[in-house]
């Protein structure tokens, strides 16, 4: 069975965005050694399949560049109407049930990308079986918590973890 994976960035304060759904932050230039991705790279070969929610991916749109998934599967769960595009398939009800059904499909591991209320929905689901978290040596005082919401206890064992020369520490969690 695939994996779904949260791999995703906070601040210390545990937000992922500003209240305005910005991302900003992440490219503050003290956290940025030259050839250094956090990982990002290594992780990316072992998907082949992101979901997102809608706010998250007008962020995405919002970058500038083209579609950066575009040779992956991608969903997007929401109730607004967009734009139809090619490598994008918008997901609006039982997304628990679908993303149940996704991981049962044969593929690579499936990339959470997020937001909140996303992640929230994933993990109240008993849905997401590793994290993969890069903390940023910021507070922001305000924003999108990681997760909205969680209700029950889940227990996660720490798989791996490494600490970067700009003071970015990441964890890697898994169920």
């Amino acid at each position: 069975m695939r994996k779904l994976v949260l791999y995703i960035a906070t601040s210390i304060d545990g937000y992922i965005a500003r209240p305005n759904g910005k991302v900003d932050w992440l490219e503050y230039p003290d956290f940025m050694i030259e050839g250094e991705d956090f990982g990002y790279q290594k992780f990316i070969k072992t998907i082949d399949t992101t979901i997102m929610g809608g706010d998250t991916y007008k962020e995405v749109l919002g970058f500038g560049i083209p579609w950066p998934y575009a040779d992956k599967k991608n969903y997007v769960f929401t109730r607004s109407n967009y734009p139809p595009m090619e490598t994008v398939t918008f997901v609006g009800e039982n997304i628990g049930q679908f993303v149940k059904e996704l991981k049962a499909q044969p593929g690579k591991d499936i990339w959470l990308i997020g937001g909140g209320k996303i992640n929230s929905i994933m993990i109240e689901e008993n849905l997401i079986d590793e994290m993969i978290i890069s903390v940023m040596p910021i507070t922001i005082g305000e924003g999108i918590p990681m997760f909205s919401r969680v209700s029950h206890e889940q227990k996660f064992h720490l798989k791996d973890h490494k600490v970067y020369k700009t003071g970015v520490t990441q964890w890697h969690y898994a169920r």
